[in-house]
């Protein structure tokens, strides 16, 4: 405005005009238009005197004006037309200024304003975004079924357990993929505590004093010893089963529980008969045909995941830490057996009946039925090796999504690891041949992960999170589990944080099915997708500690038989033939299926302004929640007065509940709201979304004593689970009822929900807090 009024002065002074040179160009999306405006106020100083340059190195002939003899009529209404010209001019500029934010106000200077607009300053808003339709057809022509049994091949080995040497092998092979892909590469070794079979000798397992049979499978983490009991059925060993053992008044102290795999893990199992004082625990496979009665299995039953012996602290130099253990490791002893050796047990068992429902579940076992359970596993101190790669970002490079997978295995584990490790690999030359060659230019980065470790409890990615978790949970978004991602046909399986709900819901309906005539989406059966397809999150999904120990939204997938889990998972026959046998030989086509809704999921969440992590999503889960929970206050205030006074208000959970309902809602509308084209903005945005699954990690516990400090799907006395079952306990006047230690734990896990609202909420003048 102030060159306008200089133009304005020296035209009624008649003083020479300057001229305006306007360039309408689009920016880099094509959505909005800037102006670039010229000015050559100081073109006489440029060519020296008071007159226009006769030798000019200019393409057209530039404009020249003579100074007026005198002010005529037709000067002056010449003269008043360019004034507002001028002020329609000035005004424009002013609107597009402040509109478009991102840029210097133009300034009178030409240098200064072209320098404002540089190659370097917009580098991040020049390079135009491809189309998602182009980025999800890319995909799919560079997975295929040919490269992906390529990779099987190349990945696949007979021996690779954690710390071995065939380990180390495919690290090193993976590691070579990774930098031949042209990406930036680095490694992440750590010393753990791992478990052996016995170096002499083996375990054992006698029933009335017979030996049961050589035992190679073996329960890492289990106590060693030897432990003696009358044996005891227990079904699946969950809580609900034992609660049945004891409505028919049969106590577990001292006996030695026998139960089969499934339902939940091993080492929820094994912690589950501990609670109640048994002795040991025996577990065999369950039933399925498909598995030989001589099957030996292999797991862990440490409550937990990472390595146990370093607990909420990574185990870069095991010198220098105390000696300490995980709270989640077993104090009695546990081992497999194989469905032979479970037979001739059940034969010779006596006592009561089985409750109804229990199938295949003959006699419970009387107090004559002895057992002995000897274990003499091996800890031994084992070097593992992750190894990365990363795809870096055009605009955000510092925020980025990790695909990982497991390498190590028991045996072959083509199941449990190869598939993985060929999806992982196969993804990273897919989306770096895309940037490389086809112009695909992410957002934010994408980090490829192969773990070690991962049969013990996922402690190599639990290590990793362990030693760069304060940086972690600020920057990484998203976590994609690619472990276990065929184990059938055709049904497809998923479970995640619920912010991911949203965006699995669309990849499905982009991911075609085997047959190529529908999606994934149109092939899940009945009208609510979310429950044919999403599966509770459980503590030996390789997902749950990035969820809850780092705050980090995860999601795993599978493709599986209903009604019929893939029973080689853990076993010596994880081959590659029974893994074809289980799927009609789909097994490659599945994998590229798995590979592109892994991928595709990873694409939008680096491709698009925003993520797609649906806040809401959470609103419903944690009603649910507090719902149950005033319910049972109310119980508890009317049935037992003396332990929670009349005082003692749900109100205030309610209230942190609507803060955070209040901010997410908020939240969807300026994002409906936004301008894409502010790069501040989005990343604002996103950074907030980021918060929610970090703000729900109770700050009041430690990590070291209670990792999984998420309130929603954690474990713990933290979460709003716990809270709702601590009421029951109060409401039945269990002798473990604590009326003081709810009301702490309430008062914290209230503050917990208000926080992650506030912090939602963005500025801290933008908190709507209501407590």
């Amino acid at each position: 405005m102030d060159h306008a009024r200089s133009t304005i002065s020296k035209i009624f002074n008649g003083e020479p005009r300057s001229y305006t040179r306007f360039n309408l160009t689009q920016n880099m999306e094509g959505e909005n238009s800037q102006v670039e405006m010229k000015l050559s106020s100081d073109m006489d100083e440029e060519v020296g005197g008071n007159g226009v340059g006769e030798d000019l190195n200019h393409a057209k002939e530039p404009y020249v004006v003579h100074k007026p003899a005198g002010r005529t009529p037709k000067n002056v209404c010449f003269m008043v037309a360019t004034v507002l010209l001028i002020f329609i001019i000035s005004y424009l500029i002013g609107y597009l200024s402040h509109r478009k934010t991102e840029l210097a106000p133009p300034s009178c200077s030409r240098s200064t304003f072209e320098e404002s607009i540089t190659e370097d300053s917009v580098k991040m808003e020049a390079d135009p975004l491809m189309d998602w339709k182009d980025v999800k057809s890319l995909l799919d022509q560079k997975m295929t079924a040919s490269s992906i049994e390529s990779a099987f091949s190349e990945f696949a080995s007979k021996s690779h357990q954690a710390g071995s040497a065939g380990d180390m092998a495919l690290a090193n092979k993976v590691l070579g993929r990774f930098k031949e892909y042209g990406m930036d590469t680095w490694t992440d070794g750590h010393f753990v505590k791992l478990v052996d079979p016995p170096a002499s000798g083996s375990n054992m397992v006698t029933f009335k004093g017979s030996d049961l049979g050589e035992l190679r499978g073996y329960l890492a983490y289990s106590k060693t010893g030897t432990a003696k009991g009358a044996v005891l059925h227990g079904n699946y060993g969950q809580m609900d089963d034992l609660g049945k053992l004891q409505d028919k008044n049969i106590a577990l102290d001292g006996r030695v529980l026998l139960v089969r795999s499934g339902k939940i893990s091993f080492a929820e199992k094994v912690a589950n008969a501990a609670k109640l004082n048994a002795s040991a625990v025996l577990i065999y496979p369950d039933g399925d045909r498909r598995l030989g009665g001589s099957t030996q299995l292999f797991g862990h039953v440490h409550l937990g995941s990472g390595d146990p012996y370093t607990p909420g602290f990574p185990s870069f130099n095991h010198t220098q830490f105390p000696p300490v253990q995980s709270s989640g490791l077993p104090s009695i002893q546990a081992q497999t057996i194989t469905v032979n050796m479970a037979a001739t047990i059940m034969k010779g068992m006596e006592g009561t009946s089985a409750p109804t429902g229990w199938v295949g579940v003959g006699r419970l076992g009387d107090d004559k039925d002895m057992v002995t359970v000897e274990v003499n596993n091996v800890l031994s101190e084992k070097f593992i090796n992750n190894v990365f790669g990363v795809i870096k970002g055009f605009v955000d490079p510092d925020r980025f999504v990790v695909m990982g997978a497991q390498r190590d295995a028991w045996g072959p584990g083509f199941a449990s690891s190869t598939v993985g490790t060929s999806v992982l690999v196969e993804l990273a030359r897919a989306i770096s041949d895309m940037v490389k060659n086809d112009g695909f230019k992410p957002r934010r980065s994408i980090v490829f992960a192969s773990w070690s470790a991962g049969e013990y409890g996922s402690v190599g990615a639990t290590e990793w999170l362990e030693g760069y978790l304060s940086s972690l949970n600020m920057k990484a978004f998203s976590y994609i589990n690619l472990d276990g991602v065929v184990s059938g046909f055709p049904t497809f399986k998923a479970s995640a944080s619920p912010l991911m709900y949203t965006l699995i819901q669309r990849t499905l309906r982009e991911v075609n099915t085997l047959s190529d005539f529908g999606t994934l989406y149109s092939a899940v059966p009945g009208s609510n997708w979310e429950a044919a397809v999403m599966e509770p999150l459980r503590l030996n999904d390789p997902a749950y500690p990035f969820i809850t120990f780092s705050g980090i939204p995860s999601v795993s997938f599978r493709f599986t038989t209903e009604g019929a889990e893939y029973p080689y998972l853990g076993t010596l026959d994880d081959t590659r033939d029974k893994l074809y046998g289980a799927t009609s030989n789909q097994v490659a086509k599945l994998a590229v299926s798995a590979g592109q809704f892994a991928g595709k999921m990873a694409l939008r969440l680096v491709h698009d302004h925003l993520l797609h992590l649906d806040v809401e999503k959470y609103i419903r889960q944690i009603r649910t929640h507090v719902f149950a929970i005033n319910s049972k206050i109310q119980k508890v205030q009317s049935m037992q007065p003396q332990m929670l006074p009349k005082s003692l208000s749900v109100h205030w959970l309610i209230s942190a509940t609507g803060s955070y309902s209040r901010a997410a809602s908020r939240l969807s509308n300026e994002i409906d709201n936004s301008n894409l084209e502010d790069v501040a903005m989005c990343r604002n945005i996103n950074d907030r979304i980021m918060s929610v699954e970090r703000d729900f990690l109770s700050p009041y516990v430690s990590p070291r004593e209670t990792p999984f400090r998420h309130i929603l799907v954690g474990s713990g006395s933290h979460t709003l689970k716990a809270l709702s079952d601590h009421l029951d306990a109060l409401q039945n006047d269990q002798s473990d009822a604590d009326a003081d230690l709810f009301r702490i734990e309430f008062a914290l896990a209230t503050w917990t929900i208000q926080g992650c609202a506030n912090s939602l909420a963005g500025e801290v003048w933008s908190i709507d807090n209501m407590i």
